[in-house]
């Protein structure tokens, strides 16, 4: 049975250069960085000129970034490690109420701890609106934590509107750029955004492995306390392999691959689209089509049971899904859809994700519409 793996928002698959060079990487280079004879020495060298070559991607100074574990220690750190060391200047946060829920939990256990969280609403198309924005910022906003894209919709978010409010106001702003960073052209000095946290396993990099970018500037204490390691703002020795593997993953992402995948992404959509509409079948995306990222297509499927059609592709070789892959096996409705239509509406069990990425083609798309279409 030929296998089809259309949910690249969840996580993407090793692309083989980035497999070699990290097979090379761990039998080669096995110092401690930290260490400093040569074994350390050379492995000091390889995580720097990662880290110089991350950087050059975001057009930041390559001290700007701390390698980490990932997005959701990424998200963790900008959020808490900001609300603690600023409470003296305020204890108000701003983010959006479909956020990954590395960055809702967190938000939820701050107002625990006190803390005055404002979940801007979103339309039934998924996006923002800057007047709620604008009315929610004060004096007393410390940070403003709002994603770069949306993993389960697509949408792109205001950022760069943003960013043009915040820059003479003392909040910090921080992005999570997961989903986004793979296809997105992403400077954050334009976008005056201060923070910024990135996972490899989206990028047809390793699983375990991100960074966080921070601005110059930006005072924050690390979140983890242990070794002086990522000048003493990121505890634990790093992991080399992972991190050489996530700088070749994105030294792939040439502005020209970016606009090729885009263009390749947009026309899997189009073919969707167009033979569901060609079969006569019923169907709504969910999020805005002219503001979105391409690899991600939400649609609801009025009176078929996601839950179902999901098994029923997957007994054919199909993967695709029904939002995050951080809430799979949880009964909870995606909550991206709740608070674009509310919690009552059907559109919350008739809804999929299809996300398109590295090794997809034209055939695979046809094949997966074709077993979609006799499903239905």
């Amino acid at each position: 049975m030929e296998k089809i793996y259309l949910d690249h928002a969840a996580t993407t698959p090793m692309h083989p250069y980035v497999i070699q060079e990290m097979t090379t990487m761990m039998q080669e280079t096995f110092g401690n960085p930290s260490s400093i004879h040569g074994f350390g020495r050379i492995a000091h060298e390889k995580l720097e000129t990662a880290r110089q070559l991350i950087a050059d991607s975001l057009q930041v100074n390559d001290h700007e970034i701390i390698f980490n574990s990932g997005g959701t220690e990424g998200d963790n750190t900008a959020i808490l490690e900001t609300a603690f060391s600023r409470k003296k200047d305020g204890n108000h946060l701003i983010t959006t109420a479909i956020e990954h829920p590395a960055v809702l939990n967190t938000m939820k256990y701050l107002e625990t701890q006190g803390f005055e969280v404002t979940y801007l609403p979103v339309d039934e198309k998924g996006n923002i609106s800057l007047t709620d924005f604008d009315e929610a910022l004060s004096d007393e906003t410390i940070l403003v934590s709002i994603m770069f894209g949306n993993n389960e919709i697509g949408n792109l978010m205001p950022i760069k509107e943003i960013g043009e409010r915040l820059r003479e106001h003392p909040a910090y702003f921080h992005t999570d750029a997961v989903q986004a960073y793979g296809n997105q052209t992403i400077h954050p000095r334009e976008l005056g955004v201060d923070l910024l946290s990135i996972s490899a396993h989206k990028i047809n990099g390793p699983k375990g492995v991100g960074f966080l970018y921070k601005k110059d500037g930006i005072n924050i204490p690390s979140l983890l306390l242990g070794g002086e390691q990522e000048e003493k703002r990121r505890a634990g020795t790093e992991n080399l392999a992972g991190i050489w593997g996530m700088a070749q993953a994105v030294k792939l992402l040439t502005a020209e691959e970016r606009e090729a995948r885009s263009e390749k992404y947009a026309g899997f959509q189009e073919l969707i689209l167009n033979t569901l509409e060609k079969e006569g079948i019923s169907y709504q995306v969910n999020g805005d089509l002219n503001n979105k990222l391409p690899h991600v297509l939400n649609l609801r499927l009025p009176g078929v049971a996601n839950d179902l059609l999901l098994m029923k592709l997957d007994l054919n070789g199909i993967a695709i899904s029904t939002g995050s892959a951080c809430t799979a096996g949880n009964i909870e409705p995606s909550h991206v859809l709740e608070a674009m239509y509310g919690e009552e509406t059907p559109i919350l069990k008739e809804s999929i994700r299809i996300s398109f990425g590295y090794g997809n083609t034209k055939e695979e798309v046809q094949r997966f519409l074709d077993v979609l279409i006799q499903s239905i």
